[in-house]
């Protein structure tokens, strides 16, 4: 009788156990099965794959009946595309081809990853395939970056990382050859870079809010300023200037000034504010996190942290985010890359809300900071270069060393209502922010206000 006993409580607890483990394995498979069935090879045909598209409806890449997959008839919009489209060997991860393959499966909980309809959806993507290869075209072969999005709705309209290729004749990619460099990189969201005097505009916002007179004062640039126990030098003298000529300038004396004054703790609590040591979800994709090394610094180092040198990196979506939130009155739209998908039989996907970033500035700041960009713009970028645009801006040159030329940085935002986009363009080693960035974003905006 007592082994009967015995062997039903066994029984019963594994019982137990099997409901317990059902539970949990059905738990992750609502929670998780989309994730697990983006690992699946979505090229093949086998699960079903469905088109990707641009924004306007032109098909970017699809599978023929054969289960061929087939690509866009332009070399150059394939080109321009691949790092948010993807390669069908799926070594970039940002692209769709991976990182929807679950949207794309047309994947859902009772029929999985095949579709009984044979086809996969159709995944629109929010960018438009022309300004990216307006994009491209203007990075004329550099390493870099461009990305623009609308900081209201967070569509990334733009998205360029270069060097890329094209996927539908892939080139062998031998170890060390510098054409391809970090090819398999997404600079736009995977990357982090020095970002040099587009910075300046965080360091600003720290110091409207914590220096008292900051309007009143004036500063005199000789080319070289002592900060701490070191210089902090300039390409040229800017001669007595107050903080408006100061930001116009792009004068390192009087922001490394500004950032030894206020501390790294100021400095570091704006960063962090500022969102450029946080990671955004893009639609489930990962943005790298920007890196300010602000501990334990002297002077002279916060100085040259305080005009976007030293150790600092950043992210440009993170950036571009920033510039939306200054826009904003505080706050952007977390930026997204899938417009919507459609079944087979062509029915959309649920409408997606639009997320929003928490106050990365605060709304006074943000408005006299827009203001003072608008005068970068008017007294040194050149109005002109912009038609139809109340446009906002900062260019950055970063110095990287190693015999290196410096990145060459752009980022900014319109103030136009009907096109509230916010940008950031990087080059790498490119020279000049306002002049080689800035062409870059000329050419870009251009197309996205004006229609060329």
């Amino acid at each position: 009788m007592k082994k009967i006993e015995k062997r039903a409580w066994l029984c019963l607890l594994l019982a137990g156990a099997l409901l317990l483990g059902s539970a949990a394995f059905v738990f992750r498979f609502v929670a998780n099965g989309a994730s697990w069935a983006s690992y699946l090879p979505v090229f093949s045909g086998q699960p079903a794959s469905g088109r990707v598209l641009d924004r306007d409806g032109d098909v970017l890449t699809w599978v023929d009946e054969g289960g061929v997959r087939r690509w866009y008839d332009s070399a150059t919009v394939r080109t321009a595309t691949l790092h948010a489209v993807g390669d069908a060997q799926g070594r970039i991860g940002t692209g769709a081809l991976v990182a929807f393959a679950d949207r794309l499966s047309g994947y859902n909980l009772l029929t999985g990853s095949y579709s009984p309809l044979g086809q996969g959806s159709d995944l629109y993507l929010t960018i438009d395939a022309r300004y990216n290869y307006i994009a491209y075209q203007a990075l004329n072969g550099r390493k870099g970056a461009v990305g623009v999005y609308n900081y209201k709705t967070g569509e990334v309209v733009c998205m360029v990382s270069t060097p890329a290729f094209d996927p539908a004749n892939p080139p062998d990619i031998q170890d060390g050859d510098e054409r391809y460099d970090g090819v398999y990189l997404n600079r736009f969201l995977s990357g982090a870079f020095t970002p040099g005097s587009v910075y300046k505009t965080v360091t600003l916002a720290a110091a409207i809010e914590n220096i008292g007179e900051l309007y009143e004062r004036t500063w005199t640039c000789t080319g070289s300023t002592t900060v701490g126990d070191g210089t902090v030098t300039c390409p040229h003298a800017h001669g007595e200037q107050d903080i408006y000529a100061a930001l116009s300038n792009s004068c390192n004396g009087v922001f490394a000034l500004l950032a030894a004054e206020m501390g790294e703790d100021v400095l570091a609590r704006y960063t962090d504010q500022a969102g450029l040591t946080a990671s955004y979800s893009v639609d489930g994709i990962r943005t790298a996190a920007g890196s300010f090394a602000l501990d334990g610094l002297t002077d002279n180092e916060l100085g040259w942290a305080g005009v976007g040198q030293y150790s600092d990196l950043v992210n440009p979506c993170a950036l571009m985010v920033y510039m939306g939130a200054v826009a904003n009155g505080g706050r952007a739209a977390v930026p997204e890359l899938v417009l919507r998908t459609e079944n087979a039989l062509g029915l959309p996907s649920l409408p997606s809300f639009t997320r929003q970033t928490g106050a990365l500035i605060a709304s006074d700041t943000a408005e006299a900071l827009a203001d003072m960009m608008r005068r970068n713009v008017t007294d040194q970028y050149g109005a002109s270069r912009f038609p139809n645009m109340d446009l906002c801006a900062k260019s950055g040159t970063a110095e990287v060393g190693g015999g290196q030329a410096p990145h060459a940085w752009f980022a900014g935002f319109l103030r136009n209502a009907d096109v509230p986009y916010a940008f950031v363009v990087l080059v790498e080693n490119g020279g000049s922010g306002a002049d080689v960035a800035g062409s870059v974003a000329a050419q870009v905006l251009d197309a996205v206000v004006n229609g060329y």
